[in-house]
């Protein structure tokens, strides 16, 4: 099955979810306080519903356009903007009648349902599947390091023991903390034995994403290629999947970050590679062998630097699951809600820039976030971390959003005096076209990058 389909149907089902569930959180207690709900929709019914039934006072429906989903309540300014139920005198059953504490449930049920969904799904995919993690042994050759990262004393071959004085689960997760949490100091071992604590600046986040360094810190791999990329100059010169490096113009080649450097340094200009290849793993080998297993090629790289081969330090073994019972779910399942919120809020001091702005996504972004072949635990996953984006999105001070209305509900409360119908208004019109604009930009966004290959 084409994998472009099997992404946008887990979208489709994933967003249908989030969105119901979403509604249920303003509907419900729109139901408890006595409050008329005109339309309960998923998907936008603009012009016409693909489904609709009226039951009680309330028409239940699926709209064509799936954008999103609303409830429509009697008395409220929103996106309908309905002027000519807002001009006759309160019904008691309107949300405007209602006391403001009340409708301040009613407009934090659908962020609160977002962030208690994202728990209980984490929850129970720790319970049902576990969590995945990388084996210590990955990390035996310790950590490539960046050129930036080396200006603050890290080297090729570091293994962390601990940041901010703290063990991390994995050697990688330093990558995260460096980008998205505070990290003032990072203690290290280096490849000589001596172990040293690096002083980290407050503006290493801000440094690693202006360099476009989002991996700082890579597990050191075996100069073993992965596989080689169709007419690449690898292709062309006889390089194999299975071919282990063991020199470049006669010096000895240990791992692939000095392969790959040796061939950056010398882009443009022929150089002689040679490798061990075990025949089991080439089938059919036409390539002439010096001796057992032993073959020399002339590759040339491209202008940047680059001769199509790709390695992978990470294998199936080198994948291991962390079990937990279902009181531990519980705990771990609120962790992992708390930390991706927190990741998520944190990586938004890079979208205000000029380089964050082309990184922001639209539908294409979030599609992209399920595998190819559908899996159930991604797909649990990937909706988990979508119902907290849509938590902390909707609870932005932006009219037109949720935030937007429990803005103005808290100056009622403060002030003790409701804001002006036409302010609102005005409010939810000016809110509702900045929604739009971001909508436009972010998923125009997603069509340049898929035309220019990004």
């Amino acid at each position: 099955m084409d994998p472009f389909f099997i992404k946008a149907v887990q979208l489709l089902l994933s967003l249908s979810i989030l969105i119901v569930l979403h509604e249920l959180g303003h509907f419900i207690p729109a139901k408890l306080f006595k409050t008329r709900v005109e339309k309960f929709y998923l998907f936008f019914d603009v012009k016409f519903s693909l489904f609709k039934k009226k039951i009680g006072d309330t028409v239940y429906g699926i709209g064509w356009l799936p954008l999103g989903g609303y409830v429509k309540i009697s008395g409220m300014i929103d996106e309908s903007m309905d002027r000519e139920q807002m001009a006759k005198p309160p019904e008691p059953w309107e949300f405007r009648s209602k006391p403001a504490w009340q409708r301040l449930i009613i407009m934090l049920g659908g962020v609160t349902v977002n962030i208690v969904l994202g728990f209980l799904i984490y929850m129970m995919v720790l319970f049902v599947y576990g969590e995945n993690y990388l084996s210590p042994k990955v990390f035996d050759n310790g950590l490539e390091s960046a050129e930036i990262m080396k200006d603050y004393g890290f080297m090729d071959g570091d293994k962390i023991l601990s940041v901010n004085g703290e063990p991390l689960q994995s050697q990688i997760d330093i990558n995260k903390y460096l980008l998205l949490r505070d990290v003032s100091t990072v203690e290290v071992e280096h490849p000589t034995g001596n172990s040293e604590t690096l002083s980290i600046p407050e503006d290493m986040g801000q440094q690693l994403f202006q360099s476009g360094s989002f991996q700082p810190f890579s597990p050191i791999k075996k100069p073993m290629i992965d596989s080689v990329l169709a007419d690449s100059p690898a292709d062309k010169a006889g390089l194999k999947k299975g071919d282990m490096i063991t020199s470049v113009n006669g010096e000895k080649i240990n791992y692939w970050h000095e392969f790959r450097k040796k061939i950056q340094d010398n882009k443009g200009v022929p150089v002689e590679v040679t490798y061990t290849s075990a025949p089991q793993e080439n089938p059919g080998l036409d390539r002439e062998l010096a001796t057992e297993g032993l073959g020399k090629v002339n590759v040339t790289a491209d202008e940047d630097g680059l001769i199509g081969v790709i390695t992978s330090a990470i294998s199936a073994d080198d994948i291991l699951t962390k079990s937990y019972s279902f009181g531990e779910s519980i705990g771990a399942g609120f962790d992992f809600a708390y930390w991706t919120l927190h990741d998520y809020v944190a990586q938004f001091k890079y979208v205000f820039t000029k380089k964050g702005a082309t990184q922001v996504g639209g539908f294409g972004a979030i599609g992209s976030l399920f595998p190819d072949a559908w899996d159930w635990k991604a797909f649990w996953t990937t909706t988990a971390f979508i119902s907290i984006i849509l938590a902390f999105m909707n609870i932005l001070p932006i009219p037109a959003l949720d935030g937007g209305h429990v803005m103005f509900l808290l100056y009622e409360m403060i002030s003790g005096r409701k804001p002006n119908e036409k302010v609102m208004e005005y409010a939810q019109m000016i809110g509702f076209f900045i929604l739009i604009a971001l909508v436009l930009f972010a998923n125009g966004n997603d069509v340049y990058r898929w035309l220019t290959g990004e």
